[in-house]
């Protein structure tokens, strides 16, 4: 009887904490780090209708963090990808076209991207990234970009603000709660995936932070090249 009671009570304590619960499981999967200064900004693929991704990016690279922006994102057709519109997005958004660098690639999920990414990263000499994806994707990318990105590699994860997730009322919408559900299935592919492999990259940089916009102006005048 005694156990009843118990069982009885803590459903219905769990039933008036639902939200915040709610709340705090739709706030897991963001993660936001501060910005520093970095050899490039990386959009990645798949943005949503809105171009979230890309319009975040293009805070950054107005704000001076890095002197390029990479648009990464996976052929639609033979003769067409997403990288091309997150290109279009960019621009609209004010980022000069020579500092836009495209990134097509066959990748079918975020690990065989970070793969892709981090080829691209050797060739270039790139050891400073801002990875910018939407909110809800940024803890999973966090967690394969990390084992899959060379070693010694600074990541920082930025959070674009999506239209499609609301992280406070995610399952109030049914898009919402299929991109929660997604990242939760997903979450635990990327960790079973990658398992036996090791965290590469550090989220501190080498050299002091700088304020907001002042390294970039040394590179937007040709004073250091990064690449």
């Amino acid at each position: 009887m005694l156990f009843l009671v118990f069982m009885a009570v803590l459903v219905f304590a769990v039933y008036l904490a639902r939200h915040p619960l709610l709340r705090f499981a739709g706030n897991f999967w963001i993660v936001n780090d501060s910005p520093e200064a970095s050899d490039a900004i990386v959009i990645l693929s798949d943005d949503n209708y809105e171009g979230d991704r890309a319009a975040r990016a293009a805070e950054l690279f107005h704000a001076g963090w890095a002197p390029r922006v990479v648009a990464s994102g996976r052929f639609l057709r033979p003769y067409a990808s997403i990288a091309e519109l997150e290109e279009r997005d960019l621009k609209d958004h004010g980022v000069p076209a020579g500092a836009i660098v495209p990134f097509e690639h066959h990748a079918e999920n975020t690990r065989e991207e970070g793969a892709a990414l981090a080829q691209l990263f050797s060739e270039r000499g790139w050891k400073r990234i801002l990875l910018v994806t939407s909110n809800y994707h940024t803890r999973r990318s966090k967690y394969i970009f990390e084992r899959a990105l060379p070693s010694g590699t600074v990541l920082r994860v930025m959070a674009a603000q999506d239209s499609e997730y609301d992280p406070n009322n995610w399952w109030r919408s049914r898009g919402g709660t299929k991109i929660f559900f997604h990242e939760f299935v997903g979450m635990l592919l990327a960790m079973w995936e990658m398992r036996h492999n090791d965290v590469r990259t550090t989220s501190e940089m080498f050299f002091p932070h700088f304020p907001q916009g002042r390294c970039f102006l040394a590179i937007s005048h040709a004073t250091y090249d990064w690449s």
